[in-house]
């Protein structure tokens, strides 16, 4: 089963350029094969620049944990290097409403 997948990080690094596209990179290898897209949101101040990615989409972990587990198997070094923050919600879908409690 599918589950709905928000995924939260936040990437610092030394300015140096082109960091959005840097971690563009990274996702796209990190999530190959799983239905996720991303946003973007990238700034510079004092020397530093951040990017906050905003993943959501469909996947078939199941629960934070999996997650995790997954993006430590799968992750580059440098997704750890520049991680600096995350959050993420996991909701699988349930057979029936879960509302009444008869289905």
């Amino acid at each position: 089963m599918n589950s709905e997948t928000y995924l939260d990080f936040c990437f610092v690094r030394e300015a140096s350029g082109n960091f959005a596209s840097e971690i563009d990179k990274v996702l796209s290898n990190l999530f190959k094969g799983v239905r996720l897209n991303w946003y973007l949101d990238e700034k510079s101040k004092d020397g530093v620049e951040i990017v906050v990615a905003e993943v959501k989409g469909m996947s078939r972990w199941e629960s934070e944990e999996e997650t995790i587990e997954f993006i430590e198997g799968h992750a580059e070094d440098v997704f750890w290097e520049y991680l600096q923050g995350y959050k993420m919600f996991i909701y699988p879908n349930k057979k029936g409403c879960n509302g009444c409690g008869t289905h």
